[in-house]
Formats: structure tokens, sequence, C-alpha cells
């Protein structure tokens, strides 16, 4: 269970902090994660599932024009979900996902595997870019266990 553990070390080192997660192509896997552990509940404040540009623009903040000039798939993306997460829910930090997990990939030339996962705090903000291999549920898998892995390195 590497997606337990992984989440009972992200509640272990944000004790006294809260976390919120903005999700895409995750559709909620992180904050099930984080969540399946005993006492989550001191630390997972909430999260927002955005799997449209509407709800990642209604809801998170990300401006219509990064959305359509970037695509919902980038960087500047992923930080402004991340951003967007911790002032709607209130939180000490946030991951965000997006990606594309298959069939296709998007308009923007990303290939199936690309995923941004945006992260902010009180100190700072970015994203970064991976790519997985695999099938639709093992992108999806690798992308929360790299968002639970970029908590634990960012505290």
């Amino acid at each position: 269970m590497v997606k337990q553990s992984l989440s009972a070390e992200v509640l272990k080192a944000l004790s006294g902090r809260r976390l919120a997660t903005a999700e895409s192509l995750t559709g909620g896997g992180i904050g099930a994660a984080i969540t399946s552990v005993s006492g989550a509940s001191a630390v997972f404040a909430g999260g927002v599932i955005s799997y449209t540009n509407e709800v990642k623009h209604n809801v998170l903040g990300v401006p219509v024009e990064v959305l359509d000039t970037c695509g919902a798939v980038s960087a500047p993306v992923a930080q402004a979900m991340a951003q967007g997460a911790k002032g709607v829910i209130g939180a000490d930090v946030a991951v965000a996902v997006t990606g594309l997990a298959g069939p296709d990939g998007d308009e923007f030339g990303n290939p199936v595997g690309t995923v941004f996962i945006g992260y902010a705090d009180d100190k700072t903000a970015f994203a970064r870019e991976y790519h997985f291999d695999g099938d639709r549920a093992g992108i999806r898998e690798q992308t929360i266990c790299a968002a639970l892995e970029l908590v634990l390195e960012m505290n």
C-alpha cells in the first residue's frame, strides 16, 4: 500500500497545518488516498475535483486566458489550480494535478502520460512536469503518488 504509507507520511509532515487538493485527471484520488488514513481530518481540509475548464476557472480562479493559451494540461494551469485550492479552501498547503491519462493526447501536442503537478504554500507556488507510462489507471496511480511525494519533499 504505497499510497497509504505516503499518505500517512504526508499527514505526519503537515501536522498542525491544513492541506487542500485540486484534482483533474485523478478525480479525487489524492483526497481518497489521504482520507484512507485514520486521523486525516486533522490535516486534510478538502479538495476540488476540477475536471472541466469551467470548474478550473469558476471555482479555482484559473484565468481563462491561461487555459486558452497554455491548455488545461500545462504548468501555469497546475500552479494556478494549487493557488486557487489553497485560497478557496483556506488551507496552508495545496497540491493540484492536471494531465492526460488517455486515450488521446490534446490539441496542444501533449501526449498521453503528460502530467503537471502544482504546489502552493505561504512561501512558494510552482508546477512540475511529469511523463508517466502505462494505461489510464496506471497513469492516475503514478500521479497520485507523485503528488504525495511532492508534498513530502516540500514539507
